[in-house]
């Protein structure tokens, strides 16, 4: 319906074709009953009827209760953990400020015009992934399925991640910290430092040994976590209790788990420039180095980024959106939505590297202190001259400056002697160069940051809450991925399915917490969604441009949005966005053949990390991930392309009137020129009809107007078909 249209028109000529409601509202008195009743040819009762505004009809969907709640929902999904420490690891890697311009410019291309992909098809068709591939092409209906898989991957191990957090959360509320100092070590004789600790750090050695307690290798599983089990279970049970009621119930808690992570970051960023040491980082962070720029591997890592950012591909985008009001402008919402993601991605980077040049600046000073003692006992055994030491400097409080200095002298004088005495550079540079992300900056490198916040507790609390919201926001979305197309589908309660997906992923979760479960989640990471997602997202951008029609898409958004979208949107579904896809898939399979399959073992006797291939089971396992996640579709293509399974609905599907009203549309239409609505089974059948040519012409009829929505076509059809039959015959 175009957009602020509150009634609809009808044609002012002699002949004028009612509707269905209009046909039964003419009928006589006797039929009162009839109109108020309901008549179900085999199907199942529909709950989420299509209605025309203002018609008394509701549409028994869910919806959500404000534009705001809904927007918070696509933030909160998008918004994700790869925003705080994935983001701020490649903006670090490929050349600081200059990384910004690829990923702004892959936004444009792939992000903006396939989010935007996305939210239409699930507002229009208002089905979850499943219905929509399904009513776009029933041999392309596998798509839905493979994302429904590729989710229920990545909630399997995502969730481990927001256990973590609630462990390091629970674990906050101690002054001093528990990671802030290595652990002693009681025997009969003397007491001494953990070794494995001493050899690392504190936060390290807390990380690995008192959170995770992780084994050696992939192979060596040595059991359950209970510390993490527990905190596994806390997680689903969270995500179970908000999901339960779908977005009735998570809706409510979306205002505080979408919003609360920008208050942490606008506070930790208040905070962090008050530390001496944050403007350092932010400098090095925004320090362009162009040559970097060139390189197609930075351009890769970027598409990656804006690909996963989005959170295209899984079905979460598409069921959101699916609950909306058709009218709703949804290209708005993209570009806003997409731009909320860049910008957080970008504060998100901002607080990092101001805490973590904070971090570099402590380690620097102790630097600083350690290489001067070491400077003044070369001066007492007489290996260095005092001479040569500047008469205003003091060595037993020097300064940064002052400090370079005399090493840069002392390297000078000494230059064969210098690298057997073992000084350091102390340089702040180079600890800000040490790129590290993921798990290893969020457990490790900032919590160590936050030991030397003052209420250091504090600010561990609220940091380890944000990631905690930041997880569920994301898993909202997952979660809903899997059970709105399947609750469409195949009509199951989605409480009873809710609860039984969140339980058997918990048991299936179980192999993240034993002690070898950071392998594993690893494994998942890397293998069970990068090239699915590709591929899905590949065959979305296809179904809609060639097997629907770019053409007829674009007339459907007009119809739909009250105005025509940009050109662009065309181009680039047809043309640039498929392109960019398939060499981001290409190149992403050579970089994974290129790249040796493995992981990076903790060594306990060398209190370090070490690569390691995976054994032959667990390359099994990787190879598994990927095409278990794909196989739906050929499978489904195969079945509905060979008439495998017999489709005994005949040749009228069910229809469901109520009051007067079509719900349910007729399939195998002879001559009927809608693609969406040929050969389809009940099941399958979405509401609304997609395209807009659905009305046919009546026998001496003028021809009609299509309908915005092609609400009563069905009604015309059968009128048309079957003019003699009376209805009580129906």
């Amino acid at each position: 319906m175009p957009k602020n249209s509150k009634v609809v028109k009808r044609e002012l000529d002699d002949d004028v074709t009612e509707s269905v409601k209009d046909l039964l509202s003419n009928e006589d008195s006797a039929d009162d009953a009839f109109k108020t009743s309901e008549l179900i040819v085999d199907s199942p009762e529909e709950k989420d009827t299509d209605v025309e505004e203002g018609s008394e009809v509701e549409d028994e969907r869910p919806a959500w209760n404000s534009k705001l709640q809904y927007i918070l929902a696509q933030v909160g999904f998008s918004v994700g953990l790869g925003n705080v420490w994935r983001f701020p690891y490649l903006c670090q890697k490929n050349g600081g400020g200059a990384y910004l311009l690829p990923y702004l410019i892959l936004l444009m291309v792939i992000g903006i015009p396939l989010f935007f992909l996305e939210l239409s098809v699930g507002q229009r068709i208002r089905r979850g992934s499943i219905g929509v591939w399904n009513y776009i092409s029933p041999k392309l209906g596998g798509i839905g399925f493979a994302s429904c898989v590729v989710c229920y991957f990545v909630a399997l191990y995502y969730n481990v991640i927001i256990g973590w957090s609630l462990f390091y959360f629970s674990q906050s509320f101690q002054q001093p910290l528990p990671w802030d100092q290595c652990p002693l070590v009681k025997n009969a004789s003397h007491t001494f430092v953990e070794p494995e600790c001493e050899q690392s750090s504190a936060t390290t050695y807390y990380w690995y040994r008192e959170a995770l307690n992780i084994s050696s290798s992939i192979s060596e599983s040595g059991g359950l976590n209970w510390k993490m089990t527990i905190c596994l279970l806390a997680a689903w049970v969270m995500v179970c209790l908000a999901m339960i009621k779908g977005i009735q119930s998570s809706g409510k808690i979306i205002y505080f788990s979408s919003l609360f992570p920008y208050v942490v970051l606008i506070c930790f960023l208040i905070r962090a420039f008050l530390l001496n040491g944050s403007i350092d980082g932010i400098r090095h962070m925004f320090t362009p180095k162009l040559e970097i720029m060139l390189e197609p591997k930075v351009w890769r890592e970027a598409a990656t980024q804006v690909f996963f950012a989005l959170g295209l591909g899984f079905g979460g985008v598409i069921a959101f959106s699916s609950y909306n009001k058709r009218d709703n402008n949804c290209h708005f919402d993209a570009v806003l939505v997409s731009f909320i993601n860049f910008f957080t991605s970008v504060l998100a980077t901002l607080v990092v590297f101001a805490v973590l040049g904070f971090k570099a600046n402590v380690i620097n000073e102790k630097c600083i202190t350690q290489n001067s003692e070491m400077i003044m006992k070369f001066l007492q055994m007489g290996n260095i001259s005092q001479d040569i030491i500047p008469h205003h400097i003091n060595l037993s409080a020097v300064t940064a400056e002052d400090y370079h200095l005399v090493y840069d002298i002392i390297q000078k004088v000494k230059e064969e002697e210098f690298p057997a005495l073992h000084l350091n550079s102390c340089q702040i540079e180079e600890e800000l160069n040490k790129a590290v992300q993921g798990t290893g900056l969020a457990f490790i490198a900032f919590t160590e940051a936050m030991t030397h916040f003052p209420a250091s507790p504090f600010w561990s609390v609220m940091f380890f809450l944000m990631l905690v919201n930041l997880g569920l926001g994301s898993m909202f979305g997952t979660i809903e991925g899997i059970v709105t197309p399947i609750v469409d589908t195949f009509k199951v309660r989605k409480e009873i399915l809710t609860v039984i997906c969140c339980l058997l992923a918990f048991c299936i979760g179980l192999i993240f917490v034993q002690r070898s479960g950071n392998y594993f989640v690893t494994m998942f990471d890397d293998y069970s969604a990068t090239l699915p997602l590709l591929i899905v997202v590949i065959l979305e951008n296809i179904a809609v441009c060639f097997v629907y029609g770019i053409d007829k898409f674009m007339e459907d958004l007009k119809d739909m949005l009250g105005f025509a979208p940009s050109r662009y949107y065309y181009y680039m579904w047809k043309y640039i966005s498929p392109l960019m896809l398939l060499s981001l898939l290409i190149a992403s399979v050579v970089n994974m053949g290129l790249s040796p399959p493995g992981y990076n073992a903790w060594i306990e006797d060398k209190a370090s990390e070490e690569f390691l291939s995976y054994p032959t089971w667990g390359l099994v396992v990787c190879v598994s991930l990927v095409v278990f996640a794909i196989l739906p579709v050929p499978v489904v293509f195969i079945v509905r392309r060979f008439n495998l399974i017999d489709d005994s609905s005949g040749n009228l599907a069910s229809v469901t009137y109520k009051r007067g009203r079509v719900l349910k549309e007729p399939v195998n239409l002879e001559g009927d020129d809608t693609s969406l609505i040929h050969g389809k089974i009940s099941s399958e059948m979405a509401s609304p009809n997609f395209g807009k040519n659905i009305y046919r012409k009546q026998s001496g009829s003028p021809t009609l107007d299509t309908a915005p929505n092609g609400r009563y076509g069905i009604g015309y059809l059968m009128a048309d078909i079957m003019p003699d039959m009376p209805e009580s015959d129906l």
